[in-house]
This record gives C-alpha cells, structure tokens and sequence, in this order.
C-alpha cells in the first residue's frame, strides 16, 4: 500500500508544481524579457521530475525608439555583473547611471566585451552584432552569450539567469529602440491550467478512492475479531 501512497503523493506533488509555474507565467506575461517556464517532460507520467526548463522561443518586440532600449533575437542573453558576478538578462531595458556607465532598469553594469560600458551620450547607434558606435568610432561591444543548453539556466530572480553549461554560439540579432515581450503565450497557459486541474482533480478521486478503500478494509477487520 506505500508505494500506492508514494505514487499518489508524486502526480499530487507534480500538479502542484505545475500549477505554480503557470501562475509564475501569466504572473510575468508583461514582463520584459521573460521566459516561459515548464517542467521537465510530462507531467502526468509517473516518472516525471519537478525540475524545471526554459522556452528558448523569441517574444516579439515593442518599438519604443529608445537608443539603449535594446531586443535580442536568438538564443543570446545580454550580461550584467551582480556583486561582482556575471549573470544573464534578456531585459534590455538599459539607460545611463550618473557616472555615464550603461546599467540595467536595476543599476546593474551591463557587460561589454571590455567589461562595464561608459558612454559620453546616449545617442549611439548599436548594431544588430552589438557593435556599439558613437558616429565612426566603436566604442565596444556588449557581450552577448549564445545558450546551447536550456537545462543550464536557472531563474534566480529580478530577470536574472544563472547559467551552468558551456557557451553556445549566439547567431541571432539585436535590434535598438524596441524591447522584447515576455514569450509566454496565454492561449498555451489557459490550456496547461485546464489539463493540469484536471489530472489534479483525478488524483484527488483517487485518493478519496483509496481512503474508502482502507476505510472498508478496516471496517472487514473490525467485524471479523
């Protein structure tokens, strides 16, 4: 009867998961940048895990003919340094501190191929390879890294991805004056909500199911001492 139990209590903990991160999705649907989180495979098979993965699929961009309001296209992420560590952001939402120093919508130093960027104005003209340039002159580039494995990245928060694996190679483009939507699709989430709720709703049957079950079982016992 314990692996009964145990098995019951997985799909019931998978559900719960599930319905977590779909809730994290509609909850960021307006998010710049967000990805679409999923869990690993199906979750109603019975050896489904509660790790977690990324849609790699490109949101669409929003023009707002902001020069440091910058999209990336592809599997790339733009690089800010958090206390000294590099982490990974498709927000673009970028402007220019008091020391002139290209940061995020948080005050963290977006990377260049040099390390933080400083910029005498912000009407330069960026590239679709990143190339940052003040009329002739290249002033850097940002530094792009190319993800070839989505089961490396991690959410941590704020935007922010740490990223396990090895650098891929990012063959995308990066597109200034627009930012990048969210890529979460609510037509896809109404349809998870639905299934999710009911194989939530099916185990909840069988656990009643198996609590009447025990219930007579005992009952048996009782009349039979």
């Amino acid at each position: 009867m314990s692996n009964v139990i145990s098995s019951i209590a997985s799909y019931l903990s998978r559900d719960v998961e599930s319905l977590d991160i779909i809730g994290q999705n509609v909850a960021n649907m307006r998010t710049v940048g967000y990805r679409t989180e999923r869990l690993k495979g199906d979750f109603r098979a019975a050896t489904a895990s509660t790790d977690r993965t990324l849609s790699m699929l490109d949101g669409n961009l929003d023009k707002t003919g902001a020069s440091l309001d910058l999209a990336i296209q592809g599997q790339g992420f733009f690089v800010v340094d958090v206390n000294g560590q590099e982490r990974l952001t498709r927000n673009g939402q970028f402007h220019l501190n008091e020391d002139r120093q290209l940061v995020d919508d948080m005050g963290r130093a977006v990377m260049g191929e040099s390390g933080p960027i400083t910029l005498d104005t912000a009407a330069v003209q960026i590239g679709a390879d990143g190339a940052i340039k003040d009329g002739d002159k290249q002033i850097d580039t940002l530094r792009i890294v190319g993800v070839a494995n989505a089961d490396g990245l991690r959410e941590i928060g704020d935007g922010l991805y740490a990223y396990s694996g090895a650098p891929g190679e990012w063959n995308g483009s990066l597109h200034q004056g627009a930012l990048e939507r969210s890529n979460v699709d609510p037509g896809t989430e109404m349809v998870r909500l639905m299934e999710v709720t009911r194989h939530a709703q099916s185990v909840q049957r069988a656990i009643q199911a198996y609590d009447t079950a025990m219930q007579s079982g005992v009952s048996h016992l009782g009349d039979n001492a």
